[in-house]
């Protein structure tokens, strides 16, 4: 008997249960309620929460072949980048020696090589923009070694 009792007791709470969510409600505050805890997250683009890259590639002296670190950098960029509808511009530069021609050449050629490696990584070239400064607008003043280092260099501006 004590059995049935028990049994009837539990039967008695899961329909008290089962009747309680088949209620529905009709106060509008509640379904306001409902409403906002169903939608949806919304997640915010990669871009808009990934850490800043570093936008300087350097290049050794009289050379315009990417390093392998900066072949790492520059995959990085071409995945924002890819499919992206924003412009950017490639700044090369050189440091002092050699002539004002020849060192807007080589730093069109560092440009260049950055800009055709984002090309071959999917990146559309009509929004890259390649220009040279040469020695023009030196990152660290000085004839040191360290300091013609930093002007050997490609910006990237976005």
């Amino acid at each position: 008997m004590l059995k049935s009792v028990k049994t009837g007791l539990g039967l008695a709470c899961v329909m008290a249960v089962m009747a309680g969510c088949s209620s529905t409600d009709t106060d509008d505050s509640a379904q306001q309620q409902m409403t906002q805890v169903q939608e949806p997250v919304v997640e915010t683009p990669a871009q808009e929460t990934a850490v800043p890259l570093d936008n300087v590639v350097y290049f050794d002296f009289d050379q315009s072949l990417l390093k392998p670190q900066t072949r790492d950098l520059l995959i990085q960029h071409a995945d924002r980048l890819r499919g992206s509808a924003q412009n950017v511009r490639l700044e090369g530069h050189a440091d002092e020696l050699g002539t004002r021609e020849y060192n807007l050449a080589l730093g069109e050629r560092r440009a260049n090589a950055v800009r055709d490696f984002l090309v071959l990584q999917g990146v559309d070239a009509a929004s890259l923009e390649v220009i040279s400064y040469g020695e023009e607008r030196p990152a660290q003043a000085g004839s040191s070694e360290s300091a013609r280092a930093m002007n050997r260099r490609v910006v990237i501006v976005k």
